[in-house]
């Protein structure tokens, strides 16, 4: 493939979707009919292309954002296969931080599911135009009609059907494509014959494409007086209207088929090209000089200075760490020097890899619209900004949520021991919800993730790629503390042990703040009763000490702290000193400010047999669950509930055995909210 391809013949897109929509296996297929691959992978079978990890092929799912590039019909078509499960969430949000276009993969049985809606939230936020690909038609329960309508209910999106279904469940061999006015009928490995519509769905044709016309005519002024005057809208006309409402993300085209029999592949990844922006179709990239924070625009331009953003930091057993760059203007050289303008580094560019999965494609330079990997940043991390010296910008990095499930980790040997904090090390740079901590009670390794899966996957890969021999404690709830009152108190640090002795003295005024605001310091010092050079370090001490509050030991969050007034000693006061002070105010403030603890919740969704309804109920009842909605008929409910985290941990097995096996639950963190009293005071004891 030439490295150099025109900029609008590019597209950067990625699969999204709920977990077992089949966002890999639609990929898998992507990859066989372009002929970038010649045996087509399966997820079952653990041959994927794009899941290559041994965790990914065990589980069959997708756990890390995988990228390749293909070519279709003189376009190059860079694609990102992300993971469906929550808990590995982060890597959809990078992705789509960088990407310019979706494909939203639905079962065609199921609908629009709840990672559906979260994957779907997180593409809105950063502004990618979609297209929907309604999976696994041939399914028994298949329906086209019915998704579609669950798109606009749920997702509460404008989706217009671009194609329509020849048959559906086991009867299901083609779509009308609606454009075109042709049928695709497909055979064996991604083989179809296009012919005209079948004589008996021609009445479904023209319902589904008078429907499609008017959708189309009204995000388009010129064309609706056509379409309100009877005139004829030509293809071209109603091809260049679709493709402008799908980047402005008015409408959302949705074509059909079934992945695993690769049947609506081909016909997907041309709506791919008609419809999915190329880099220079969507708005130029906005960043700030970090030298006078005076905003920048860069332009999808190999002729602009250099702007790229790192998306992603994976280690690779043969070449070492490897940093994936969205390049948003100029161009990216192998050998280059390159400024990190996040941390006013320069850095050293070694090669620059084209990535197919964990296959690696030696090239020389990646223009502008391009995703590469990058070998030799060694400063650079997650949303980290690369650009040129002269011409600095720094972009708006991903953001990532808060974990809500921590583990004990101890290794068995010193020898563990250092392998075990290189693990650590080279993790985290990969994945920013991983996060470390120190207990400094009982000096424990604490990780932290955004769920069980998301831990054990962690776990695993310590042992299997790290060789970390450790003992795993129990999930444990990561609780936060806050306070309900406003206090003012005072902190003094005062030590005189002979010569030179130590003076801090702090008043500082505390606040509760709305959930999720963490904790703001401000400084309403007037008049210089402490000198401003031991301002940060009150700041530093009162930010230490809300690591561990004093209820039982968790973060202090949703807080702000004032510093107000204080005194200084000309010759004993220090940094050290008015660190100290600070951390004594803070904690003296929480005891006094009516501390509470706090818990995740997360927001659970159950899809069960209309059989089972009653003991699901009184089983989330049990577990101090808050039921939202019920939606859904005698066959399947959809029960909406607000769960405490801490309740429910291995509710998946529980629901198993209420259900038979046949229900099914998916959750996500939702926020946190005060911990009843008496689950408080067990919380505190340690039970």
């Amino acid at each position: 493939m030439p490295t150099r391809t025109p900029i609008n013949r590019i597209r950067n897109i990625g699969f999204i979707a709920h977990i077992d929509a089949g966002k890999t296996t639609v990929t898998e297929r992507v990859l066989f009919v372009s002929g970038r691959t010649y045996k087509i992978g399966d997820v079952d079978a653990g041959t994927a292309v794009m899941d290559w990890m041994p965790q990914e092929r065990e589980r069959g799912i997708t756990i890390t954002a995988a990228a390749t590039t293909i070519p279709w019909k003189d376009y190059q078509v860079n694609i990102i296969d992300t993971p469906g499960h929550v808990d590995f969430t982060a890597e959809v949000e990078r992705s789509l931080r960088v990407l310019d276009g979706g494909i939203v993969v639905l079962d065609s049985v199921a609908g629009v599911q709840p990672q559906s809606e979260t994957v779907w939230r997180q593409a809105d936020r950063y502004q990618v135009p979609r297209i929907c690909f309604v999976n696994k038609m041939d399914r028994t329960g298949a329906d086209f009609e019915r998704t579609i309508t669950s798109i606009k209910h749920r997702l509460k999106a404008q989706a217009v059907p671009v194609q329509a279904p020849i048959g559906q469940e086991s009867s299901f061999k083609g779509v009308m494509d609606l454009m075109e006015g042709h049928s695709y009928i497909f055979g064996d490995a991604g083989a179809f014959q296009v012919g005209p519509i079948p004589e008996d769905l021609k009445g479904d044709f023209q319902r589904y494409r008078d429907a499609m016309i008017e959708r189309i005519a009204e995000t388009d002024d010129a064309l609706m007086i056509k379409y309100l005057e009877g005139e004829d809208i030509s293809k071209a006309e109603l091809k260049a209207a679709l493709r402008q409402a799908t980047i402005n993300r008015r409408l959302f085209p949705v074509l059909c088929g079934s992945a695993l029999r690769t049947m609506g592949v081909a016909p997907l990844l041309d709506a791919v090209v008609d419809y999915l922006p190329s880099p220079s179709d969507v708005p130029p990239v906005e960043g700030f000089n970090p030298n006078n924070d005076a905003k920048v625009i860069r332009k999808a331009d190999d002729n602009e200075p250099l702007s790229a953003l790192a998306m992603k930091v994976m280690t690779d057993p043969f070449v070492g760490r490897l940093v994936y760059l969205r390049i948003y203007s100029g161009s990216v050289k192998a050998g280059a020097v390159v400024y990190n303008s996040t941390k006013k580094r320069r850095e050293r560019l070694g090669r620059v890899l084209r990535m197919h999965s964990n296959h690696r494609e030696e090239v020389a330079e990646i223009t502008a619209g391009n995703i590469a990997a990058c070998i030799g940043l060694k400063e650079t991390f997650t949303g980290d900004t690369i650009c040129e010296e002269a011409n600095p910008i720094v972009l708006e990095p991903p953001k990532f949520p808060s974990p809500v499930i921590s583990v004990a980790i101890e290794p068995i040997s010193q020898a563990d021991r250092d392998k075990l904090i290189d693990a650590i090390r080279k993790l985290s740079e990969e994945d920013p919800t991983f996060v470390v901590n120190q207990n400094k009670e009982t000096g424990q390794t604490i990780i932290s993730g955004m769920g069980e899966l998301h831990l054990d996957v962690l776990v695993d890969r310590m042992k299997r790629e790290f060789s970390v021999v450790a003992n795993v404690g129990k999930p444990k709830v990561s609780y936060r503390e806050t306070v309900t009152r406003t206090t003012k108190v005072q902190g003094k640090f005062v030590r005189q042990s002979g010569g030179h002795g130590q003076y801090g003295d702090v008043w500082i005024e505390m606040e509760p703040l709305e959930r999720g605001a963490g904790l703001v310091f401000e400084n309403k010092i007037a008049g210089g009763s402490i000198p401003r050079e031991f301002i940060p370090a009150v700041e530093k001490g009162v930010r230490e000490a809300a690591e561990n509050g004093p209820v039982a030991g968790f973060h202090v969050v949703d807080v702000k702290v004032a510093l107000v007034d204080g005194s200084y000693h000309d010759v004993d006061s220090s940094e050290m000193a008015f660190r100290a002070a600070g951390g004594i105010a803070f904690r003296e403030a929480i005891r006094k400010g009516g501390p509470i603890l706090l818990e995740p919740i997360m927001e659970m969704e159950v899809v069960t047999p209309g059989e089972y309804l009653g003991s699901v109920l009184g089983d989330l009842n049990a577990r101090r669950g808050q039921i939202k909605s019920i939606e859904g008929d005698d066959n399947l409910q959809q029960i909406r509930a607000l769960v405490p985290l801490a309740e429910s941990f291995g509710y998946t097995t529980a629901l198993r055995s209420m259900s038979q096996g046949r229900a099914s639950q998916t959750m996500e963190f939702k926020y946190y909210e005060p911990v009843p009293q008496h689950i408080a005071a067990a919380i505190i004891k340690g039970e």
